[in-house]
């Protein structure tokens, strides 16, 4: 094992719940990204979101050694789950799956690290800050190595990586996938209007235009997070979550259940910010969006209405956000999967990455003598999608998010 002094057991777990949570926490928490603390994972789990019925098996690798006292230890931990399809990833690899199909592969099933149903960046292998990082993270990849071969899985994927771990495990032979979010970074920008400057004109009065509808049907916002963030409300943005989800039929995504977001209360008010729509009759919302908040980073991730209002989703999930964000000294706003709309709207196209390693031959060699074209191709469009913002002076680099100071 890793260290001559210390003695290592490797374990794999089923079951978040078999682990102590403020252990896990203790490596999860001080990480950037909310979605790999042991309540976000664990909910998934115990909601039913994530499991063997829907195709989300857990089977988390950690490493333990003794304290001091004799007592086990977890100093390492990799969120790892058995997928038997490609759904709820974000990242679309059903042509790697074609591929071991016309090549008599198997390619399910096949192991995966992410947050599930989060496309945001952040993923890592969890390491306890007084342990050697690189030689765990070593001995973590052989024992993933190990399991795949004996169990004949196709590949080892993991998905919107921590940039500084993805060059330590290319290093150890895995394989990059470029691919882009639609990020919103803070210009130093103190209110709405400063983040309105950036803009064209023609641009601006678009904007301006759309938020001038809302308020003209009648519509106005309020934020709700911590103490003011109810069960009720955590409801409610199920009911929406599921109704968007039903619109758009086989396509629609529904991948959490209501008991997931039951569960966020009173363990995740803090990290929750619902932005709700009200019309000047009721006090029942007509429509909302649901963010997750850590340090000075915004995820955005689900919204919707049950009534059509023009312009509602704009303000919605990308307005309101974006005021209260400067406000609260928030830096880097990732509103989600999808860019149609949020190119225009001052979201970059912004560099992800995603990491793999194939177990069948076959597929290995295609994967490394055709990945450096594909990330070519999608540097191309990175940066045609960038030269045609509505933004002016954008002359900086867009930068690849480095990781937050979490609270």
């Amino acid at each position: 094992m890793p260290t001559p002094s210390k003695q290592y057991t490797a374990r794999w777990i089923d079951r978040l719940s078999k682990i102590p949570s403020e252990q896990w926490d203790a490596m999860a928490k001080p990480l950037g990204t909310p979605g790999l603390e042991w309540d976000w994972l664990n909910n998934m789990e115990t909601s039913g979101s994530t499991g063997a019925k829907t195709g989300w098996l857990p089977n988390h690798l950690t490493l333990w050694c003794e304290d001091d006292s004799g007592k086990d230890k977890l100093v390492a931990a990799a969120p790892l789950y058995l997928k038997g399809h490609s759904y709820g990833e974000f990242v679309f690899d059903h042509q790697w799956a074609e591929l071991a199909q016309r090549l008599g592969v198997d390619y399910y099933p096949k192991l995966l690290g992410m947050s599930p149903f989060t496309p945001a960046e952040g993923y890592r292998f969890l390491i306890a800050p007084d342990e050697d990082e690189a030689a765990l993270t070593e001995a973590m990849v052989q024992l993933i190595d190990e399991f795949c071969l004996k169990n004949k899985i196709s590949g080892c994927n993991f998905l919107y990586v921590d940039p500084e771990w993805r060059s330590h495990m290319e290093s150890l032979g895995f394989h990059t996938w470029l691919h882009h979010s639609y990020i919103w970074q803070n210009r130093s920008f103190s209110n709405f209007d400063d983040y309105l400057a950036q803009f064209n004109a023609n641009q601006r009065r678009n904007i301006k235009r759309e938020r001038k509808s809302v308020e003209k049907a009648g519509i106005h916002f309020r934020v709700h997070t911590g103490e003011t963030l109810t069960p009720e409300m955590c409801l409610k943005v199920y009911d929406f979550y599921s109704d968007t989800c039903d619109k758009f039929g086989w396509w629609g995504s529904k991948y959490l259940t209501r008991k997931f977001f039951a569960q966020l209360h009173p363990v995740w008010q803090d990290r929750v910010v619902i932005f709700a729509a009200y019309t000047e009759e009721s006090e029942d919302p007509v429509g909302m969006s649901f963010c997750l908040r850590k340090g000075d980073r915004l995820y955005g991730r689900y919204w919707g209405s049950f009534e059509e209002y023009n312009n509602l989703h704009f303000s919605a999930c990308y307005y309101e956000p974006i005021e209260w964000a400067i406000a609260h000294g928030i830096q880097t706003f990732d509103p989600g999967a999808g860019g149609r709309h949020k190119r225009r709207r001052g979201f970059p196209a912004t560099p992800n990455h995603s990491l793999h390693r194939f177990y069948a031959p076959e597929l290995g060699q295609i994967l490394g003598n055709y990945i450096g074209r594909i990330n070519q191709a999608e540097q191309m469009q990175i940066e045609e999608i960038n030269n045609d913002l509505p933004i002016k002076d954008l002359t900086q680099e867009i930068p690849i998010m480095e990781p937050a100071d979490p609270i």
